[in-house]
């Protein structure tokens, strides 16, 4: 390289190779955290594909349902980074026993203003490790209602069927209840609420509500729908259907809509009512007197 070209490259080259700091005997200049950017970079897009790979190639030839192939894959694509990440201080010859003050600040910034991160972080290591929702299954958590479309680790996406993803912070189905529609079964009993009038036959009742059951092809047949005499109320008769579904998991809403349009088309075919609200007034005693009061201004 001619004198020229050295002399024109000197400053970069000055720059890339100042000293910012020292770790052990390492000394840290802009050219070795360019160096460790690049790396870390081409090792997060590695393990990314090597994920992908494990879940797309290896693990859908096994037995294992979605949810335990996305966790393995989760799983080995942290580890591949934790490991690589470690190599990659190890060949800027940054000596690991060094960073015991950093470790120690980490755990203080941890214990202060990243507590809530590494809350959430331990929170998805437990959701993949445990397994108590997986990725497909039916949960309700708080105010939300849908499918887990993926499991990270920091949050959980879930699509509403509204088609809307909401990101729900993994610490959430540690802390709080979690509803699973789908854990290890995917059959489900839905419990519809019907009153009729005082007036009706309740064996017919009871009949055409199980006939309206079986006709849904979103029923199973085992096991077989039932119907329950719950209680009576102020104006009607309170019946519930109970019946059960592997097809509508996802949709209960329409899955009781559709039974609630064929139960009422056997109602009417059958005469049963379904009454409205309605109060009956007893005069015990005393006259009642209707006077006709005129308008101040028909004088």
């Amino acid at each position: 390289m001619s004198a020229a070209v050295q002399e024109t490259i000197r400053p970069a080259t000055d720059i890339l190779n100042y000293s910012l700091f020292t770790l052990g005997n390492a000394t840290i200049t802009p050219l070795t955290l360019i160096y460790i950017a690049i790396l870390g970079v081409l090792l997060v897009y590695f393990a990314t594909k090597l994920r992908n790979l494990l879940i797309g190639r290896l693990l859908q030839r096994t037995k294992l349902d979605q949810g335990a192939q996305q966790a393995i894959g989760t799983i080995s694509r942290y580890v591949v980074i934790f490991v690589g990440f470690l190599v990659i201080l190890q060949t800027v010859g940054i000596d690991l026993t060094t960073l015991n003050v950093l470790a120690g600040a980490v755990g203080i910034g941890i214990g202060f203003g990243l507590q809530n991160i590494a809350n959430n972080f331990i929170s998805g290591l437990i959701i993949m490790l445990e397994r108590p929702i997986k990725v497909g299954d039916r949960i309700e958590v708080g105010e939300v209602h849908g499918r887990v479309l993926a499991i990270g680790a920091r949050s959980t996406s879930v699509r509403t069927n509204d088609n809307i993803a909401i990101i729900v912070p993994n610490s959430k189905f540690i802390s709080e209840n979690v509803i699973n529609w789908s854990f290890e079964t995917d059959i489900v009993r839905f419990r519809i609420p019907i009153s009729v009038s005082y007036n009706s036959d309740v064996d017919l009742v009871s009949k055409l509500l199980v006939e309206a059951a079986i006709a849904s092809d979103d029923v199973v047949s085992d096991p077989a729908p039932s119907v329950r005499f719950l209680k009576f109320e102020d104006s009607s008769l309170f019946f519930e259907l109970r019946a059960w579904s592997r097809v509508r998991l996802h949709k209960p809403g329409l899955f009781q809509s559709n039974l609630n349009f064929a139960i009422l088309r056997k109602f009417r075919e059958h005469n049963i009512e379904i009454p409205y609200p309605q109060r009956d007034l007893h005069i015990r005693s005393g006259n009642l007197t209707a006077e006709r009061v005129e308008s101040a201004d028909a004088n």
